[in-house]
């Protein structure tokens, strides 16, 4: 099993409290994204709202990283560092990642929101990341594989005309933030490992209206697609059950997908 983590019945508890809380963070989001705020001050919303919380920002000074969250604007496929000199613009598309750490347990999420008015293609692309995420989760059950998730993903993805990324993956999660197993978001049918009851994994999907191909910055973080077309991506924290999967990081107002662009 490639050291993946079991685990066991009580550890589904923190991981709930953890991944509301992250949820919750989200949530607060669709009030204060607008034309003209920075990244850096939504950084600082979320960074308060986790300490406020009695949690802490899992990203800050993870392998050097400077802020609380990934702000991940248009192009940006993940990891771009929020700053005061990014101010959104209406028109433009962002991810925002929050993992917040909470009695010791992780809570790790992303979302799209839209800044002002989105044209179509944005939408659309936001639309289909959405449903790719949906997919991989429906089969993410014991005794199907990891190569299962990653196939439903692909498939619709392709079936739509985008494009996978095969640079960053989903991950195990619990106490330790990046964990056994890789959940890659392409693959085949019945490969790798097999999925058990007690597994904590994230899916986050990032999907590209162009090519998959990414490069990273010269700020060692920031992944960009290579042809500059628009990049979106939704990412939740999931537990296997006996029958199932629990979503951990589900809206807590029912506003997980942007409201203003349904």
């Amino acid at each position: 099993m490639n050291n993946i983590p079991i685990h066991k019945f009580k550890d589904f508890e923190g991981m709930r409290k953890a991944g509301k809380l992250t949820a919750k963070i989200l949530d607060e989001l669709n009030d204060i994204i607008q034309p003209g705020i920075s990244t850096d001050k939504i950084n600082n919303f979320c960074h308060d709202m986790i300490l406020d919380n009695g949690a802490t920002p899992a990203p800050l000074g993870y392998r050097g990283f400077p802020k609380s969250i990934c702000t991940s604007v248009n192009h940006i496929v993940c990891h771009g560092i929020p700053s005061e000199n990014k101010i959104l613009q209406s028109g433009d598309i962002i991810n925002i990642d929050v993992t917040v750490i909470l009695n010791g347990w992780h809570g790790d999420s992303s979302r799209m929101f839209v800044v002002g008015r989105i044209n179509k293609k944005a939408e659309n692309l936001i639309k289909i990341t959405y449903e790719c995420l949906l997919k991989g989760i429906e089969v993410a059950i014991p005794g199907n594989h990891f190569g299962d998730i990653g196939y439903q993903i692909q498939k619709y993805a392709e079936s739509k005309k985008y494009s996978v990324v095969r640079d960053f993956c989903g991950h195990g999660i619990g106490k330790i933030f990046h964990t056994p197993p890789s959940v890659l978001h392409f693959g085949k049918p019945n490969e790798g490992d097999e999925i058990k009851p007690g597994m904590f994994f994230t899916i986050e999907p990032m999907i590209n209206i162009g090519k998959k191909e990414v490069k990273i910055l010269n700020d060692g973080w920031t992944a960009v697609t290579r042809d500059k077309s628009l990049s979106a991506q939704f990412e939740h924290t999931i537990g296997i059950t006996e029958k199932g999967n629990e979503i951990f990081t589900l809206s807590q107002n029912n506003s997980y997908f942007p409201l203003n662009i349904l």
